[in-house]
């Protein structure tokens, strides 16, 4: 393809040398643009190694892989919206299906980690042969939090219009944000049940947005391929973007890693423990058994020995 923006032929070229020279691995990253003199912000990411750290962590069937991938690919761009280092962004699909429910949580500095109620639910093709995202998540609705360090979070929750994920995050935009909006969202698995491609975009228009710059946009998504065919032709989210926004003026803003990262640790475990109070510490110490505690997200444990708890219970009535 002809008429590239010339950050794109660099960063293809800096990174193809890197990976001939075999001094870095391709990781995952996000871009965010404007274009029609801002009228137009978007964003694009290749999400590909976070999905697969989630598919690893939690052994997701692949139906699953990809649906949690896209909830996770969108919020991660979702994120990116956020105004403060600290915010943070939740979204919750439950759903009648199979797997139940997906949570993801994101923050403004790309990362982002989530999980399956039902991670080896299994559903099988849909009428055109392909995974079955919006089957086995079934009729259901998606919750949107942002925690903005305000008494109480922002939170609005919308029925699902397909199960998609890319659609209905689409309506959320339209419906509880008054943005008009495109999201696509895709993950392709390889032949083992390993990840293969996964990424997406969001375009979002301003409000003193043309029509003209509309109608164009319109017709350039109407003939869009589908986002893993995209990223399978060797496109990266700057290509992508090109291959949207190319004709309206693309400006790349911003470039910024994106990796699934959780933030649980033994310690902040503990505190849980603590927090349940000494009578139940007590019990837990009597049965003289080790505690195991489950984080959901990365799927780790943290085990608690009775010597420990005995600790625990006793800095808690020291503090009491």
């Amino acid at each position: 393809m002809e008429g590239r923006l010339l950050i794109v032929s660099e960063k293809k070229t800096e990174a193809k040398a890197k990976k001939e020279e075999g001094t870095e691995k391709m990781t995952d990253y996000m871009v965010r643009a404007t274009a029609a003199d801002a009228q137009i912000r978007a964003f694009a990411v290749t999400s590909r190694e976070l999905v697969e750290y989630a598919r690893s962590a939690h052994n997701t069937s692949p139906v699953v892989t990809a649906a949690l991938g896209r909830l996770m690919t969108g919020a991660v761009m979702m994120g990116a919206m956020l105004k403060g280092e600290q915010d943070m962004l939740t979204l919750r699909v439950q759903g009648a299906g199979p797997v139940h429910g997906l949570t993801v949580t994101a923050d403004a500095g790309g990362t982002v980690k989530g999980y399956a109620d039902n991670p080896q639910a299994m559903m099988p093709p849909n009428s055109l042969g392909k995974l079955d995202v919006g089957g086995v998540i079934g009729v259901g609705v998606l919750t949107v939090m942002k925690d903005m360090g305000l008494k109480e979070p922002y939170a609005s929750t919308i029925e699902l219009k397909t199960g998609e994920i890319g659609d209905d995050l689409t309506y959320y935009f339209a419906a509880s944000e008054q943005v008009p909006s495109s999201v696509a969202l895709g993950v392709l698995m390889d032949k083992n049940n390993t990840v293969r491609q996964a990424g997406g975009f969001i375009i979002q228009l301003m409000p003193f947005t043309a029509d003209e710059v509309i109608d164009r946009l319109e017709e350039k998504l109407s003939s869009l391929q589908p986002v893993t065919a995209m990223l399978e032709a060797g496109n990266t989210p700057e290509q992508i973007l090109e291959l949207v926004l190319g004709d309206l003026g693309l400006e790349i803003t911003d470039t910024m890693p994106v990796r699934f990262a959780c933030n649980c640790s033994k310690e902040r475990v503990e505190k849980v423990l603590v927090s349940l109070g000494r009578e139940d510490l007590q019990e837990m110490i009597a049965e003289n058994k080790e505690v195991e505690l489950h984080c959901h997200f990365c799927n780790r444990n943290y085990i608690f020995t009775v010597d420990e708890l005995k600790k625990i219970e006793k800095n808690a009535k020291d503090k009491s």
